[in-house]
């Protein structure tokens, strides 16, 4: 696969903007990308299922109404930092060398969508979390969560290196400045905006307003909220992801220590009440108002024995779920806010909205919380996009499409070249109705380092099947999502099996080659 170095990018993104004319830039389209962290499909009544009845997403559901709807949407590498690193880049994470959310930060001598569009005359902002360690550019202006934020009276950094402290909620917060930043513009070109949500990120910690707006609603319950991890790589009944296990009482679950008297909780603290440290004792009083009584209703029961071991991992299950659904309708409330503001302001006919994750998460599926491992839950991402005049309203999308595809598709939106470097292809023709040849397979890879105790795998997924290699161990499994849509049993010994494997297996190491993947970890003896 041809290649171009960072010169030669940077020649070829003159070029192309010396391309579009004055007149081209007064009528491209401007360009809202509104990106949540961690969000499940299944939080997103659009998509249907279970959770649709009752956690409904009008806002985002009226994107899907008035645009297209992709179901086959997945990420390269289900991890934050990658993911957005790969929006930018168009490739996957070994060739724009943010490999996982340790070491160093983004390279950004490399050609990115942002650098690309601000020269080709857009007003250019990036506003909520970034996530890559360094300092964004290719951005006009830009304010910044440090990390991964926090969701109460966050800190954001400025453009000048200080940070300052707002009070109030993150994702309205982030909004707010994504107003703001839209009402100050050069309204002389056309704009791409980047607001990016903290939420619904762990700590799942919900709005004051959205505190107890499930607490009345029945969640219901994955078949495979007790996966026992058989039949499958050993290495799943290692993680460290679990509800059962690893939600943390405080951090997570907002049962603090000073409400528990002599109770004995299972698991110990590891992380303390970040969010509730920082808020101010008005903000304490509503929290402590609503977790209070709660708390004490549970830690009696658990006291008096009158809760099984599973009734305990259903009651975090159901802790765990209503907070993240309370971030999510915060999500939903500010992308409602961001579509008033282009309707009021006369935008909305020329402004394409794109609402996507940086991956997916597991909402209790096989027993987890947290993503990173190639099963459908993480491996999805929601994408939705509204193209006024262009995209036929309540559309959908079957092709298999990936975050590589961004940062391509933002370019042919916008009139520009692709650079020959960019591994993703663009979705305009898909959006167009266009019949395209596209792809029939998919290539991840994960390479964080023992996190979450989830190793190292890589694999191949098409439209039916999965191939997921876990090069570490050795192990290999194969799904049939058709038969087996939860992932449950790996057919890969199957005999039956035979000519999916072999076929999946050949083009896990063509699509590798494709990609230019680097060699991968060397087997642990067990």
């Amino acid at each position: 696969m041809l290649r171009i170095c960072y010169t030669s990018s940077l020649l070829l993104l003159l070029c192309c903007s010396a391309m579009v004319t004055a007149e081209d830039r007064s009528t491209r389209p401007n360009i809202l990308f509104i990106f949540s962290d961690d969000h499940a499909i299944k939080a997103i009544s659009a998509y249907g299922g279970d959770l649709a009845k009752v956690a409904p997403t009008p806002n985002i559901d009226r994107l899907a109404r008035e645009g297209m709807l992709f179901r086959n949407s997945f990420c390269a590498n289900s991890i934050c930092g990658p993911s957005r690193a790969t929006i930018l880049t168009g490739k996957h994470s070994h060739k724009n060398g943010f490999m996982r959310n340790t070491g160093q930060g983004m390279d950004q001598s490399q050609w990115t969508l942002s650098k690309a569009l601000q020269s080709s005359g857009y007003n250019t902002a990036l506003i909520g979390k970034w996530h890559l360690k360094t300092q964004p550019l290719g951005f006009d202006h830009w304010e910044i969560l440090p990390g991964q934020g926090n969701y109460y009276n966050p800190d954001f950094i400025q453009q000048d290196g200080s940070t300052k402290r707002f009070t109030g909620y993150v994702t309205d917060i982030t909004t707010d400045k994504s107003i703001e930043w839209l009402e100050q513009r050069d309204q002389s070109k056309p704009f791409f905006l980047m607001c990016q949500h903290k939420a619904p990120h762990r700590t799942f910690a919900p709005p004051l307003r959205y505190l107890d707006v499930f607490d009345e609603v029945e969640i219901p319950e994955p078949a495979n909220l007790f996966d026992a991890y058989t039949n499958r790589s050993l290495t799943l009944a290692k993680n460290e992801m679990e509800i059962d296990r690893h939600l943390d009482w405080a951090y997570d679950l907002k049962v603090r220590k000073d409400e528990r008297g002599e109770v004995a909780l299972p698991k110990p603290d590891r992380y303390g009440t970040p969010e509730y440290n920082r808020m101010t004792d008005d903000q304490k009083s509503e929290w402590d108002a609503h977790f209070g009584p709660r708390n004490r209703a549970f830690l009696n029961d658990f006291k008096t024995g009158k809760m099984s071991s599973r009734d305990i991992v259903r009651w975090k299950y159901r802790r765990y779920m209503r907070n993240y659904l309370g971030t999510v309708k915060a999500v939903d409330e500010n992308v409602g806010r961001l579509l008033k503001y282009l309707g009021d302001n006369g935008l909305a006919e020329n402004t394409i909205v794109v609402y996507s994750s940086d991956q997916g998460f597991y909402l209790g599926e096989h027993g987890w919380y947290d993503k990173r491992w190639m099963f459908e839950e993480s491996l999805r991402m929601p994408l939705i996009i509204r193209w006024p005049g262009l995209t036929h309203p309540n559309s959908t999308a079957e092709e298999l499409v990936q975050n590589i595809d961004y940062a391509p598709t933002f370019l042919e939106m916008a009139g520009l070249e692709i650079p020959e470097e960019i591994q993703g292809r663009s979705l305009v023709p898909i959006l167009k109705g266009k019949p395209t040849e596209w792809r029939e397979s998919l290539y991840y890879a994960y390479y964080e380092l023992g996190e979450h105790a989830v190793p190292q795998h890589f694999g191949v997924r098409t439209k039916r099947y999965k191939l997921i290699h876990f090069p570490v161990t050795e192990e290999w499994n194969l799904f049939d999502l058709q038969s087996d849509p939860n992932e449950m049993i790996s057919i890969y010994d199957d005999p039956a099996a035979q000519p999916i494997r072999d076929s999946l297996t050949k083009e896990y190491y063509r699509l590798r080659e494709f990609y230019e993947a680097p060699a991968l970890p060397k087997p642990v003896k067990r």
